[in-house]
């Protein structure tokens, strides 16, 4: 009994030690590590330690599971982990798992949208990783941003239209969605309002129908919401194309760019 009781004292000390802790983010890592040391299906476990002011701190933890493993046992993890971020509020958990990561939020709900998204992406042969992070940032509590990279330059416009518009291959997750793009030759974004950037993808859309594309960006930008640089092949009309460009998105003015591969 005295061994039981001494053992159950020196659990809330350690318990009490972590909560109190001066370098909190790292005793927040160390107890995630503690948590899930030797779960089945997980290769891998990574963590950050944000000690921000003394008692205070965040931490990362990453299960990065085993190849091969089931969709089945993926979801079971992330249940699991969803239930260890409601307890642990300055704690954020993520799991890798077939090439693409993505962010367990202590909401069912949520996390029942981005599990859904994560078996989409994973079945989708234009994708070869991803990444699905929650971003609230100031009014916009639920917020997601979400990197993608693409096969190709076509592929990319096809996950892009088909994560942001309803009917698309993958279900668009509820909130703000800051969603990010890249292939080889092509980077595209939603505008600085975290929409639909139609005007962008409409001017690279001109110009790719009449000449050879080499590299595009179209990003978002603080003043007209969205930017095109377009690079077409030297032996490309720059001027026919920027033309066919700017009459495609008239509202963006001067953020619409195309120039040759030499920089002309």
């Amino acid at each position: 009994m005295r061994r039981s009781l001494r053992s159950t004292l020196s659990a809330l000390v350690r318990a009490a030690l972590r909560r109190c802790a001066v370098d909190k983010g790292s005793a927040l890592a160390a107890s995630f590590e503690e948590s899930w040391a030797g779960t089945p299906d997980v290769a891998e476990m990574r963590t950050t330690r944000n000690n921000t002011l003394p008692f205070l701190g965040t931490s990362t933890g990453t299960l990065t599971v085993d190849e091969g493993t089931s969709a089945e046992r993926v979801a079971q993890l992330a249940s699991e982990l969803r239930k260890y971020v409601a307890r642990h509020d300055k704690v954020t958990g993520r799991i890798t798992a077939n090439n693409i990561t993505f962010t367990v939020v202590a909401d069912e709900g949520r996390t029942g949208e981005v599990l859904a998204l994560w078996r989409s992406l994973t079945a989708d042969d234009q994708v070869k990783r991803a990444d699905i992070h929650d971003a609230p940032w100031r009014e916009a509590t639920v917020r997601w941003r979400i990197e993608v990279t693409a096969v190709d330059a076509s592929g990319v416009l096809t996950v892009f239209k088909d994560m942001l518009t309803e009917g698309g291959r993958h279900r668009p997750l509820t909130g703000v969605t800051v969603l990010r793009v890249t292939g080889p030759g092509l980077f595209v974004e939603t505008d600085f309002h975290d929409v639909f950037p139609a005007e962008a993808i409409a001017a690279y859309g001109a110009v790719l129908a009449q000449h050879s594309v080499t590299g595009a960006a179209l990003r978002r930008d603080a003043v007209s919401g969205s930017a095109a640089t377009i690079v077409v092949a030297d032996s490309a009309d720059v001027v026919h194309a920027g033309e066919l460009a700017r009459s495609a998105a008239p509202n963006l003015g001067a953020a619409v760019e195309v120039r040759g591969s030499t920089g002309t």
